[in-house]
Order: C-alpha cells, then sequence, then structure tokens
C-alpha cells in the first residue's frame, strides 16, 4: 500500500510526438543505488522522469524521523511541483536501484506544457491521481492494523518488483531497509521487527540484509483481509 502513481505513469501517457520534444529537451543520467537525484530543501528547476529503475521518495520530519512517501518507477515523472514553481523541494528523491533518468529543466519543459494542453492535462491527471492516492494511504493507516497495511505493502511489492525463485516464493528485488518498510507504513523499525520476527517463525517470509523471500503469499492475503 505505497502511495502510488496513475495506472499508466505520465512518460507512457504521451504521444510518441511528446515524448521525442521532451528527450530533445531534456538531459539523459544515470545514477548508481543510493545516489540523491533531488534533496529535499533545495531550490532546483528541474523535473525528472525515470525512464529505467525505482527510486525512493522521502522527507525528513522535525525530529529526524524518515518518512518513505512512496516508490516510482520507469515511466513515472518526479519533482514537477518545485521544479516549475521554483520553490524549495518538500522531499528528497535517491535512487535505489541503478536508475537511468531524463531531467527536464522547467524553462523548456514549462512552455512545453503551454504548447500542448493534452500533456498538461496528462500532469494534472498525474498529480491529482498521488493526492488521492495519499489520502486513501492516511486513511488506512488510521484503521487499518500494522500487521494488515505490512501485508498489503509486500503484497503490492510482490507484484510490481518480484522475482519467482526456484523451489517456490518469491523475491522482493528492491533494496530495502526495515527502515524503509516501516516509513511505507508508518510504524516503527521496533514494531515492524516484532511482525517480521513472527512471520519468519511461521515460515511466511525469509529475511536477509535488504533482501526478501515471500514463501507464503496466501497468508500475507489473509493478514491483509484484516485476519491475523
Amino acid at each position: 500500500m505505497t502511495p502510488g502513481h496513475p495506472a499508466e505513469p505520465f512518460w507512457y501517457a504521451l504521444t510518441d510526438q511528446h515524448r521525442a520534444e521532451l528527450r530533445e529537451m531534456g538531459t539523459r543520467n544515470d545514477y548508481h543505488p543510493e545516489t540523491v537525484v533531488i534533496r529535499e530543501g533545495e531550490r532546483t528547476d528541474f523535473a525528472f522522469v525515470v525512464m529505467d529503475g525505482c527510486v525512493k521518495i522521502s522527507a525528513t520530519g522535525r525530529h529526524g524521523y524518515q518518512t518513505i512517501l512512496g516508490l516510482r518507477d520507469a515511466g513515472e515523472l518526479v519533482g514537477e511541483l518545485a521544479g516549475l514553481d521554483g520553490g524549495r523541494r518538500s522531499a528528497t528523491v535517491s535512487a535505489l536501484s541503478a536508475v537511468e533518468g531524463l531531467l527536464l529543466p522547467a524553462d523548456r519543459f514549462t512552455p512545453f506544457l503551454r504548447r500542448h494542453p493534452t500533456a498538461a492535462a496528462i500532469l494534472h491527471r498525474t498529480v491529482s491521481m498521488r493526492l488521492r492516492e495519499a489520502d486513501r494511504y492516511r486513511s488506512a493507516a488510521g484503521s487499518e492494523a500494522v500487521p494488515q497495511r505490512f501485508a498489503a505493502l509486500l503484497l503490492h511489492l510482490a507484484k510490481r518488483y518480484g522475482l519467482q525463485v526456484d523451489g517456490g516464493g518469491v523475491l522482493i528485488d528492491l533494496p530495502l531497509s526495515q527502515e524503509d518498510l516501516a516509513g511505507l507504513i508508518l510504524t516503527s523499525k521496533r514494531t515492524l521487527g516484532r511482525i517480521l520476527e513472527g512471520w519468519r517463525t511461521d515460515g511466511i517470509i525469509v529475511t536477509g540484509r535488504r533482501t526478501m523471500l515471500l514463501h507464503s503469499l496466501d497468508a500475507l492475503r489473509t493478514i491483509a483481509r484484516n485476519n491475523p
């Protein structure tokens, strides 16, 4: 249940002509895992399209607690608000895996949106859907138990990023730390650790350093249906 993205990411919803024009105006860069692409509090004037790989969106609270706002992968646009209005960045964007990205400078991206109302409408839809998804996410955090939220998150990650392994099970192919996972479901690392310990004992999951193998998707589905 990570805060989400439209069913058709921004880049893939555009026409071929739109994409060609953006490629021409943008700059393609490669980023190693854990590289910061956008830093919270900075003033930078570009939007960023994830062409390949996965990025993590995070923000730091008053007491230093890191909140993971979501994961974004191929085709998705990030940093569009501050990149266009010149405000300070409200979150940090960092590469979770190896990432290929397209930087779109505001002084060229803004006129592009004015010239192409259809592309501007796609951007508006992207922002609106993220806001609605964030509202659903906050509502779930207040009404669902932590194990239920965590099971739903793992099922989402398995569907989007999972790899089938020999002998059964699904490997989540993302280097997420316990802090990352706890942030995604708005709980503490200690609470998450207790859940992981119980699920390991029950044979539902196997964990390693930033790896997780899901042995029983059926058990996770049962928990996610609020029957832990």
